[in-house]
Order: C-alpha cells, then structure tokens, then sequence
C-alpha cells in the first residue's frame, strides 16, 4: 500500500509491564500483520520480571522492533515515550496482554489513505480469562461508517463510542502535538476527547479486529469489595472536563453531556466503598454536592433512563443507605 511512490510507515506501540505470560501472543499478532511495513516500538516500563529481556529476544528475531527501557511511571509514560521515539505517518497502540487480527492494520490504512482521515478505528471485542467471548462493550456497525466528529462525541457521551486508543490509527500529527496525561486513569478518554475538534471525521469498521483481554488486577478490574480503583474518580473529572469542550465546540450536545456527568457519579457512587463515604472524603462529599444540586437537570434529562433518574435522585437525599441496599441487593 503506498501514498504516491513512498510506502505509508505505521508505527505500533506497546507499553509492557510484567506480562511475561501474555507478551509472546500479542506481539507475535502484531509481527504476523498482513501489512508489513511496520515499526513495532515496545516499551519496557520498569518490568521486574523477565517481560525486558523477552522484548530484546523479540527486536533480535524481527527488525521492525525497536525495544526502549525506562524506569517504571504507567501506561501513559511508557505510551507517550513510544510516541517520541516513533517515526510513522500513523501511529497505533496494543496494550500487552491484547492481541489483534492479522489484516487489522491492512484494513485501517486503506480506509484512512481512501477518505483521507486523521483517525480511522476497528472494532472490538472481549475475552475472559477462561477464553470466554464477553458481552459487547461496544457495538460494531453492520457496515463501514464515517461519523463527523460531533457525533463521534455524542456518541462517546452516551456510552456508546469507543474511547480506546488500542482500535485506533491516528495521523502521527495529532499525537505529536498531544499526548496522554500522565498520572491518571481514563487517559485515553481524556486525549480523545482534546483530539475530537482537530479531526474531521472517523471510520468505523465492522471487523473486531482487536481483541480485549478481560484480567482481573489490572487498573480498572478487581473482585475485591473494598478495593476501590482510583479510575472512578478520574471518570468523573474527565466528564466535567469534556463538560468544557462541549460548551465551545459543540453546544448542541450540551445535554448529552450534562447526561455524561450525571451518568459517572452515579457510576462513582455505586462503586464507592461504604467506609469512604464520610465527610473527611473531599471529593466524595463534592459528588453528593454535586447530585443534590442537580436534581432539576436529573428528572428532565432525557437521556438519563428511568433507573439512572430513580437512583440519582435517592442518592442524592441518602446516599450512604442507597449505597448499603445496592451492595445488598448486589449479594442477592
């Protein structure tokens, strides 16, 4: 595939964290991709087992690989120093215990070079740790679509986009002017949303070409009742952040949005652990402020159902109760 005479070069990032077991599987699916010209950039971020010295052994067999080393600092860090250090016109992201469909880059680039977009994206599903097919996060068009980025952003505030970097293949431009904040969770929400009002358009293809790896003790995932991931409270502030982007680039979605807010306290206080619902908890107590005061926004939103109104507005008069009957129920 090339754009004039010059080959188009992708440049594929993994950020690698002690996923010894994993690691083999998703490079070897990027290494077996049907377009060839690749740059696979692996980062080792800090990993104390032997992920590092596998990434080495990896970049001897295949000479698309560059492998970077650095001290341990997140995903964000390891992703934003693979951007640094990548060449390509498109870059691309695979997280290390995922793994992706040998024609999904092919695919990617044709779709990008034909309509000339900055960001095209595949679909996906998601599997368990017994290989077990999950329910659709996201759900795949019956065919290739072209949203306009106004809808993209409306569908990602109505929890139907996808906000993963990992099914995307974006103009290296973009992400050479922004990167992915660091130090927090719901990074790739966060980029996407500061990227929307520079890109025109996005594609969406019907193939689940990538795969999630659904594993329990990684950021976002744990069994553990009392654990409680600091994602849910960077959900929420990237909601009032994306609330602002909204208001001066596209106020026609200013009540999806308002949805989108309400929609991830709610999804905080379902998840918070009872013993850090008390008055010392700062942002706690500026969530239930937050809820009580919106009551009026809660029961005319029209995009909030009947059961995210009911709870809202029971969490908003007693949310320590509301909290220990959803946790009974949930034992139910």
């Amino acid at each position: 595939m090339e754009q004039g005479q010059k080959p188009v070069l992708i440049s594929v990032i993994v950020p690698i964290y002690n996923i010894v077991e994993y690691l083999p599987r998703c490079v070897n699916s990027i290494r077996k991709q049907t377009y060839r010209n690749l740059e696979i950039i692996l980062v080792d971020d800090g990993s104390t087992d032997t992920s590092g010295a596998m990434a080495e052994k990896f970049a001897m067999e295949d000479k698309r690989i560059r492998v970077f080393h650095k001290e341990n600092g997140g995903v964000s860090t390891a992703r934003n120093l693979g951007i640094e250090m990548a060449t390509g016109e498109y870059i691309g992201f695979v997280d290390s215990d995922d793994y992706i469909e040998p024609e999904m880059y092919e695919r990617l680039l044709s779709i990008a070079l034909a309509e000339n977009l900055l960001m095209v994206q595949t679909s996906r599903d998601e599997i368990d740790e017994n290989g077990n097919l999950m329910e659709n996060v996201c759900m795949p068009p019956e065919k290739a679509e072209i949203w306009e980025s106004d809808k993209f952003m409306r569908e990602l505030l109505l929890h139907r986009g996808d906000c993963s970097f990992c099914t995307k293949l974006t103009h290296a431009s973009l992400l050479k002017e922004d990167r992915f904040p660091e130090g927090e969770l719901n990074e790739d929400f966060r980029l996407l949303v500061n990227l929307l009002p520079k890109v025109p358009a996005v594609a969406i293809l019907p193939e689940q070409d990538y795969h999630v790896f659904y594993r329990y003790g990684s950021n976002t995932r744990t069994r553990e009742e009392n654990v409680f991931p600091r994602v849910f409270e960077d959900i929420v502030r990237n909601a009032d952040r994306v609330e602002k982007i909204v208001e001066t680039q596209y106020p026609q979605l200013m009540e999806e949005a308002q949805r989108f807010a309400l929609f991830q306290r709610l999804d905080y206080l379902l998840h918070i652990p009872i013993s850090k619902m008390h008055l010392n908890n700062a942002f706690y107590v500026q969530v239930c402020k937050y809820v009580k005061s919106h009551r009026k926004q809660i029961k005319k939103n029209v995009y909030l159902t009947e059961k995210n109104k009911k709870y809202l507005l029971l969490f908003s008069y007693a949310p320590v109760f509301v909290r220990k009957v959803h946790r009974f129920l949930k034992k139910l």
